[in-house]
């Protein structure tokens, strides 16, 4: 297969507070020496996650830009990418070469996964944190994103969480693909991540890596103004004017 020289694109995705932007942050600070490196961060309304990476020191500050989506997470990492795709060429342009762009979500829930169109491979995140059942609830990311991280294992003594049980059951639901589970204070585990981080970027250099999609969210409903809740793209159910739903075709009153 021919070899390429574009960067690879890894998407970071994930619930609100399972430590995506951390898992980042530990990236650069193991990678950066070895790897060029840019991140791209979501956030609803706010470039809160660009702030706290620059903050940490890891990386290059004008190497990490914000986007910021003005609408559920997902939608910039899957339904509409456009606000990413131009944010990477945009960072790539003015920072480039680089070997790997981070594209970190927003939080969003179990159901939330990037198009192949914007990401080359993709990162799942849980915790211990958000109950040990987690994994076995399953969903797209769960289990069938390249990689599914449950993170923060140091944490499950005081939250009740049997980690060796959470990890058998990603395995479980995930049917052989990798897993991981990550304290970044266990040497062990972190070189197990960046082990697999290097062999994603070998594979896309070598043309190997081809971008597979974990497959749809499942239906949900967006607010907007006024109340209206009409039918979008892939089953999605948006709200509009005076609180009906509707679709392309009827409206309930």
């Amino acid at each position: 297969m021919p070899e390429t020289t574009r960067e690879l694109r890894l998407g970071i995705c994930g619930p609100v507070g399972t430590g995506k932007s951390s898992l980042i942050m530990l990236l650069c600070a193991r990678l950066g020496d070895e790897l060029e490196i840019g991140v791209v961060t979501n956030d609803i309304y706010t470039d809160e996650d660009a702030r706290m990476i620059r903050a940490a020191g890891v990386l290059d500050p004008s190497r990490i830009v914000a986007v910021e989506t003005g609408a559920c997470p997902h939608t910039a990492i899957r339904d509409d990418i456009t606000a990413n795709l131009l944010a990477v060429e945009d960072l790539v342009a003015a920072r480039g070469p680089l070997d790997v762009v981070l594209v970190e979500s927003g939080g969003d829930n179990l159901t939330a996964t990037f198009s192949p169109a914007l990401v080359d491979a993709q990162i799942f995140v849980i915790d211990v944190a958000g109950g040990g059942d987690v994994a076995r609830k399953g969903g797209p990311g769960i289990e069938r994103a390249d990689l599914l991280v449950v993170n923060k294992t140091d944490l499950a003594p005081y939250v009740g969480v049997d980690v060796d049980e959470m990890r058998a059951d990603a395995v479980a639901a995930r049917d052989g693909r990798p897993v991981v589970a990550l304290s970044r204070h266990d040497p062990h585990s972190v070189a197990v991540l960046l082990e697999w981080v290097r062999s994603q970027v070998a594979r896309h250099r070598s043309g190997r890596l081809v971008p597979v999609d974990p497959g749809p969210m499942a239906p949900h409903f967006h607010a907007v103004e006024n109340g209206h809740f009409h039918a979008g793209e892939n089953g999605h159910f948006h709200a509009g004017e005076n609180g009906h739903s509707h679709d392309d075709h009827a409206h309930a009153h």
